[in-house]
This record gives C-alpha cells, sequence and structure tokens, in this order.
C-alpha cells in the first residue's frame, strides 16, 4: 500500500501563496506612505520613531474589528470599503483621547487564502492610513482550513498613537453649560449587522438587487482624526466621543464627570434614511438607540464661545450641530423627546 506523503499544502495551508501577499503589500504600502528608515513589512517586528515634537509624550492603542459587516462584503462580493471601516474603528478611538494615529497593524484569518479578496481589503485598509495619517508597519494573514468555512473569513486591526501629556482630552475639562454637538455618521459605520443581517434573512431580502441598500450597508465609517485633530490642536474642544456599539447613550455616558448630565435633545438629531428604513421594520426607537449611531457618528463637547470655530474645520456633509447641553445632574445622560426618523 502506496504511504501517503502529507504536506502543509495538502491540509490546506498555502505559504506561496502567503509570501506572495506579503510581497504585494509591501509593494503598494511602501508607494502610498513608508517609513524611509525602517522597511517594516515582511519583517519579524515593526520599527517607527516617536514623533519629535511632542515634549511629554503618551502611547494610546486601540483595537476593533468591522464585526459581521464582512458577511456583507460576502453576499456582495465587494471588499474594498470594510478595510477602511477597519482603521476607522480603531483611529477614531485614539483621537476620543486626543492622540495622533502613527501606526496601524492588521490581522486577517480566512479558511484559504483568495489574493484577489485579499488585495482588495488591505487596498482599503492603505486607504483608511493614508486619510488618517498613519502608516501601516504590518500585520499577519492566517489561512486556517477547519476553522472558517468555505468563503469565511475575519479582520482585526491594531492602532497606536501618541498625544503630549497636556493635550490629552479628559473628563477634568468637561464643565457645566458646555455644548455638546452631534457630528454626521457616513451611515451606519460597522456597528448593529447582526440585526441588519436578521431583518434581511427573515425577510427575504435580495440584497444584490436592492440598489438602496447594496450602496448603504458597504459604505465606508467616515474617518474623523483629520478634523478632531486640528480643533485639539487649536484648543476648541473639551472632550468627545466615538458613536460606535451601544450607540449615542452608552459612548457618551463614558466621558461625563460625576455630578454632571449630558442632557440631549433626540428630535434635534438629523438622521439618515438608512435608519428610517431600519426603523420601519419593527424597530423600538430604544433597541435603534443601543444598537446604532442613527445619524450621529461622532460627538464633540465644546465651550459655547467656540461653537461658530469649530464648524469652520468640517465641510458641509459633515458639518457639526447642537445636539445637547451638559447640566448639573447624578445621572450621566439625559435624553429627551423622540427622535424624528422622516
Amino acid at each position: 500500500m502506496k504511504k501517503h506523503k502529507f504536506t502543509y499544502e495538502k491540509s490546506g495551508v498555502n505559504i506561496n501563496a502567503a509570501d506572495n501577499f506579503v510581497k504585494f503589500i509591501s509593494n503598494i504600502s511602501s508607494k502610498n506612505k513608508g517609513n524611509k528608515k525602517f522597511k517594516n513589512i515582511g519583517g519579524f517586528g515593526s520599527i517607527s520613531d516617536i514623533p519629535k515634537n511632542f515634549k511629554k509624550p503618551k502611547i494610546v492603542a486601540s483595537t476593533d474589528g468591522v464585526g459581521t459587516k464582512i458577511e456583507i462584503a460576502n453576499k456582495l462580493n465587494k471588499y474594498d470599503t470594510i478595510g477602511i471601516d477597519l482603521v476607522a474603528m480603531c483611529v477614531n478611538d485614539l483621537i476620543v483621547q486626543g492622540a495622533k494615529p502613527l501606526l496601524f497593524l492588521d490581522y486577517i484569518s480566512i479558511n484559504k487564502i483568495n489574493l484577489k479578496k485579499l488585495k482588495s481589503i488591505i487596498k482599503g485598509i492603505i486607504k483608511g492610513c493614508k486619510i488618517s495619517d498613519c502608516e501601516l508597519v504590518g500585520g499577519e494573514t492566517a489561512e486556517m482550513p477547519g476553522t472558517y468555512e468555505k468563503g469565511k473569513f475575519d479582520i482585526a486591526g491594531f492602532s497606536v498613537g501618541v498625544v503630549d501629556e497636556k493635550k490629552i482630552l479628559n473628563k477634568k475639562k468637561i464643565a457645566k453649560s458646555n455644548l455638546i454637538l452631534a457630528i454626521p455618521s457616513s451611515g451606519v459605520h460597522a456597528n448593529g449587522y447582526s440585526l441588519i443581517r436578521d431583518i434581511l434573512d427573515k425577510k427575504k431580502i435580495n440584497l444584490k438587487k436592492t440598489k438602496f441598500l447594496k450602496k448603504e450597508l458597504l459604505k465606508p465609517t467616515k474617518i474623523y482624526v483629520k478634523e478632531v485633530l486640528s480643533l485639539i490642536k487649536n484648543n476648541l474642544i473639551n472632550g468627545c466621543a466615538n458613536i460606535t456599539g451601544g450607540g449615542i447613550n452608552d459612548n457618551i455616558k463614558r466621558i461625563i464627570p460625576d455630578r454632571l448630565t449630558a442632557n440631549i435633545n433626540l428630535k434635534k438629531i438629523k438622521t439618515k434614511k438608512i435608519f428610517k428604513w431600519l426603523k420601519e421594520n419593527n424597530i423600538a426607537d430604544k433597541e435603534m438607540l443601543r444598537t446604532f449611531n442613527c445619524g450621529v457618528g461622532f460627538c464633540l463637547i465644546i465651550d459655547p464661545k467656540n461653537l461658530d470655530k469649530v464648524k469652520k474645520f468640517f465641510s458641509d456633509e459633515y458639518k457639526p450641530y447642537v445636539i445637547g447641553k451638559v447640566i448639573s445632574g447624578k445621572n450621566k445622560i439625559k435624553l429627551n423627546e423622540k427622535i424624528n426618523w422622516s
């Protein structure tokens, strides 16, 4: 009886394909934004400089993923935007504490390496890094047959930023009578997709044949880095919050000091068509607010005197507007009125 020759490739792992992918990443990242002193892609670890213009630099780190939004990408066979989402979910958290994003690393785990799919994802990651002015310094691609079903994969991002100790945004700067501003989201961003997919499944909606949903559900998350860092540089904000999982309620509560309350008028929120569509699918207001950003991608807390100055840093599409005020109170947040979904 002829003995079976065992190889890594026969077990489902193609090292040559992985090597080719690393070469692709190295080439494309060096063309976009590379470190002239150190070549990081393909090494065992990445080496980068800490910017010299920080007197007392503090490192801020963040990690996140895009959740089941990847299943929408799989369904539509479109992967060029979820890489932007991945970067956004990480760097938008860094700027909440005033940090400038410096480095980004990715992790992609997949049942079988598909170069076309992976190249599309990486192009999105590099685009996201370019928007946030940070460098893709490395990552990991794991081919994992038996762990993922055919065509399935997951992605995770890791980002590192730096902030001068005096520029750190913390609760101490937030005071009574500060205004709470909403910066519009680009859409759903990357939270709540398990609920969205459940609606699509239960209602037997053919996503490929629904033009509106095809466009909306893969819109990349807005990256707020440039605008928010400009505001920090000019000492125009006292605090901010990235509105992700948990919605407005849970995320704003995290930055409000004791004995103060974020008093928010929900009626002032400018929603988008995609949230109206979701609401029409028999979702209660409370569930909408705790699952989705509902049109508010990011919040700023500012002195009232700085309102006009703050607005000048944004394009018309993402112009911030007042949705509330910081008042005295025992509860961290108070939501008034009802959202107008129309």
